[in-house]
C-alpha cells in the first residue's frame, strides 16, 4: 500500500526540482528518481501525476517528463466589478473568520470539529471503501435521498421516511429551509446566543434576525412572547439541545410553553438538533422537539458532521406537510441532490456497529475535555465566568466588562491558542465580550497548557485597556 506521507513528501522534492529546473529541462528517468527518493514505482508516478496536475509539469509520450512552460499572471484592472456588483447580498456573519481558525496553528480552541484522533477516519475510510462497490454507487439519486438513509434519520427521531429530504449537512438544510418559508425583508427569531452559519443565511437571504435572549435553561418564553408580538415574525431558529456556543439545553418545563407561543403566533419551528449524537458518555440527550409537535409547526435539521468528520457532509431536514415540498424544491433548484456514494458512506457507517462505537468514544472524550476545560478556566481566569456545558463541544466564557473579545482572540492567537470572538454569535449589542470556546479539536492532556496562554491573552488586553480594574 502506498503511504501518502511518502507522496507528499516525493511531490515536495519534485516540485522544487521543477521550480529550479529551466523550462523544457527533461526530468531524472522513473527508476533514477526511485533511488535517488528511496520510494517505489507507484509512489513516484503518483507524485509525477500530481505536479502534471498541478501545470508544472508535462508528459511526452515515449520521451519522457519535462518542466512545463511558467505561466505569468498579468495584473488586471477589475475595479469595475465593484460598479457592476454593487452592495453585497451574501453576509458571512463570521464564518469567515471561524474558517480560518480551524486551520490555525497551535492549541485548538475555536473551531468545532474533532481531532483527528477522535474523527472517524478509519471507520469511514472502511465505510466508504464498501460504498464505492455497490453496482449503482455513481448513479443519480432520487432528489430526497436513498430510501435507507431517509428511514435511518427517521428512525433517529420517530419520523416517518417520508418526512425525511437528505442534505449535504446542515449548512445547506439551513438554507434551503430559510429560503423556502420566508422571501426577503421578514424578520426571524433567533435563540441568542446562536451559531453564525444561521445568521449568516437570514442575513444572505435578506431576512432581519432578531434577538431572542435565553439563559442556562435555553430560550426564555417571556421574552419569546414579546418578540412575536413586537415583530409578527413567522419563523423561530433554535438549537435545544447543547446549543452552540454556550451548551444549553431547552428546559422539560419550557418546551411545551416554546411551542405553544409559536403555535400561536402561527410561526415554523427551525429546531437545528446539530449536536444529538454530541452527548456526554452515560449522559440521554433530550427528545427533540419534532416528537412534542402535533401542529406541523416543526423543522428538525440533523447532521453527522460533528460527530463523524467535517468533511462528511450529509444532514436531514424533517418535516411534515407542504412546508416539506417547498424545502424540498428548494433543494432541487440549489443542487438537484447529495451524491449517491457519500450517501451510501454515510448508511453503512451507522448501520453497522461502528457508529454505537464511534457515539461511545466521542462522548466519553467530550465529558473528559469539557471538565479539563472547566478546571482549567476556574483556575486561571477566576475573573470570568461559564456555565458548565451539559453535552455539545462548546463552552461560552464571559469576560470582564469592558474586555474586548476580538482582541482577546487576536492576542490568544499569536500565542498560539486560536479562539473564537463572542461577538459573532450575538446579534446587536451586548453587556459584556465572551468568547467561544470549543473542546473538540483538543486534547485533555493539552487543556491546561492552552488555557494557561488564553489567560495571558486576557491580561494583556485588560492592562491595555484605558479604566480596566481587575
Amino acid at each position: 500500500m502506498v503511504n501518502d506521507s511518502s507522496i507528499d513528501r516525493v511531490v515536495g522534492e519534485l516540485r522544487r526540482l521543477a521550480d529550479d529546473g529551466a523550462v523544457g529541462e527533461k526530468l531524472p528517468s522513473t527508476r533514477t528518481l526511485q533511488q535517488r527518493l528511496g520510494v517505489g514505482p507507484v509512489t513516484v508516478q503518483r507524485a509525477l501525476g500530481r505536479l502534471v496536475a498541478e501545470g508544472r509539469l508535462v508528459t511526452r509520450p515515449g520521451a519522457g517528463t519535462f518542466v512545463s512552460a511558467r505561466r505569468t499572471v498579468q495584473a488586471s484592472d477589475t475595479d469595475w466589478q465593484q460598479v457592476a456588483l454593487g452592495p453585497s447580498p451574501v453576509q458571512t456573519s463570521g464564518l469567515d473568520v471561524l474558517f480560518q481558525l480551524m486551520g490555525s496553528p497551535g492549541f485548538q480552541l475555536g473551531a468545532g470539529y474533532l481531532d483527528p484522533g477522535l474523527r472517524a477516519d478509519t471507520r469511514l475510510a472502511a465505510a466508504a471503501s464498501r460504498a464505492a462497490r455497490r453496482p449503482d454507487a455513481w448513479a443519480s439519486s432520487p432528489t430526497a435521498g436513498i430510501p435507507e438513509l431517509r428511514s435511518w434519520f427517521g428512525r433517529q427521531i420517530g419520523a416517518e421516511p417520508e418526512n425525511v429530504l437528505i442534505t449535504p449537512g446542515s449548512q445547506g438544510a439551513l438554507s434551503a429551509t430559510f429560503r423556502a418559508i420566508l422571501p426577503a425583508g421578514h424578520p426571524v427569531l433567533f435563540a441568542t446566543p446562536t451559531y453564525p452559519g444561521a445568521l449568516a443565511v437570514a442575513r444572505s437571504a435578506g431576512h432581519i434576525p432578531i434577538p431572542v435572549p435565553g439563559d442556562r435553561d435555553g430560550i426564555r418564553p417571556e421574552l419569546l412572547r414579546e418578540a412575536f408580538a413586537r415583530t409578527s415574525a413567522r419563523l423561530l431558529v433554535i438549537q435545544p439541545t447543547y446549543a452552540n456556543p454556550d451548551g444549553s439545553v431547552l428546559a422539560a418545563q419550557r418546551r411545551g410553553e416554546v411551542l405553544d407561543i409559536c403555535r400561536r403566533a402561527g410561526a415554523f419551528i427551525v429546531e437545528d438538533d446539530f449536536a444529538r449524537w454530541l452527548g456526554f458518555a452515560a449522559v440521554t440527550p433530550p427528545p427533540p422537539l419534532w416528537q412534542d409537535d402535533d401542529h406541523g409547526q416543526v423543522i428538525t435539521i440533523l447532521s453527522l458532521t460533528k460527530v463523524l468528520a467535517p468533511s462528511l457532509r450529509v444532514g436531514a431536514v424533517i418535516a411534515r406537510g407542504p412546508v416539506m415540498s417547498r424545502i424540498a424544491a428548494m433543494r432541487i433548484v440549489d443542487d438537484s441532490f447529495v451524491a449517491r456514494p457519500v450517501q451510501h458512506t454515510a448508511i453503512e457507517l451507522v448501520s453497522g456497529p461502528a457508529w454505537a462505537a464511534q457515539v461511545r468514544a466521542v462522548g466519553g472524550a467530550l465529558r473528559e475535555r469539557a471538565a479539563a476545560l472547566g478546571a482549567a478556566l476556574a483556575r486561571e481566569l477566576p475573573e470570568c465566568s461559564f456555565a458548565p456545558p451539559r453535552g455539545g463541544v462548546n463552552l461560552f466564557l464571559r469576560l470582564p466588562r469592558g474586555i474586548d473579545d476580538l482582541a482577546v482572540a487576536t492576542s490568544a492567537g499569536r500565542l498560539g491558542v486560536a479562539v473564537a470572538p463572542g461577538r459573532f454569535f450575538t446579534i446587536g449589542e451586548q453587556e459584556s465580550g465572551h468568547l467561544r470556546l470549543s473542546y473538540a479539536g483538543i486534547r485533555s492532556e493539552d487543556i491546561p497548557t492552552a488555557v494557561s496562554l488564553l489567560a495571558q491573552a486576557v491580561h494583556a488586553v485588560a492592562e491595555r485597556t484605558p479604566g480596566f480594574a481587575n
